[in-house]
């Protein structure tokens, strides 16, 4: 963990772990190795990791190197807006304000409720019989 850059961030949401990379460039969005617009087909999957590049005016200031893996592409998406949101503050700290408004710098903490041992489900119980 010593050389990581000062503009790396961690999101994670869900069980998503995203972990972004902001370097100095034009714009280009790259996930697990893939164009971003390969790895979120949906256009609301590509507005939620635009979001907060959009929100500050940097969609052409940085390339944004990711790297993500666990859960569905929500979350993944949910993930990766957080990362790219906590590497922008690295960047410029006066971002804050207008980022925690929209609500980018806020994890997401709904996980799934794991399952209890003896029932079928995490809230559902087994059909009660008194006789």
């Amino acid at each position: 963990m010593a050389n990581i850059p000062a503009n790396s961030a961690t999101g994670r949401r869900k069980t998503a772990v995203a972990r972004v990379r902001l370097i100095a460039g034009t714009g280009k969005i790259e996930v697990n190795g893939r164009p971003f617009e390969e790895y979120f087909p949906t256009v609301g999957l590509q507005n939620t990791v635009l979001a907060p590049l959009t929100l500050t005016n940097l969609v052409n200031a940085y390339d944004v190197a990711v790297n993500t893996n666990g859960g569905g592409v929500n979350g993944q998406a949910g993930a990766v807006r957080l990362g790219i949101a906590r590497a922008l503050l690295q960047v410029d700290a006066n971002l804050r304000p207008a980022l925690k408004a929209e609500g980018y710098l806020t994890r997401d903490p709904r996980m799934k409720e794991r399952k209890k041992s003896g029932q079928p489900g995490a809230r559902k119980r087994f059909q009660f019989s008194k006789r």
